[in-house]
């Protein structure tokens, strides 16, 4: 079965057993299970179902692999001929999550 689903600000179609990254899940841990109610439409075939937006009673869940840091963004700020120039970084919290079960 396939879904789509809209989790942490972002869109995603995923099918089970698919493997995303994701902004990170406040306060949870590697091996935590996680329910997804924002599920936009879901189904295969003459089964496909369409939310408005969101189906009733559809959800996904999905179990964290792993808690990360991504790369580092450099943002570097400089104007010519004023000797002005600004270096700032920073790094994405960002979660690995696994599609167990979806149902719609």
């Amino acid at each position: 079965m396939k879904a789509t689903i809209k989790t942490q600000g972002q869109q995603f179609a995923v099918s089970e057993g698919d493997i995303l990254t994701v902004d990170r899940y406040p306060n949870t841990e590697a091996g935590a299970t996680v329910e997804i109610t924002d599920v936009l439409s879901a189904g295969e075939g003459a089964d496909f179902k369409f939310g408005n937006p969101q189906l009733e009673g559809a959800k996904v869940t999905a179990t964290i692999l792993e808690n990360k840091r991504g790369v580092k963004v450099i943002v570097f700020k400089k104007k010519k001929r004023k000797g002005y120039h600004k270096q700032r970084g920073h790094r994405s919290e960002l979660s690995v999550i696994k599609i167990e079960t979806i149902s719609a």
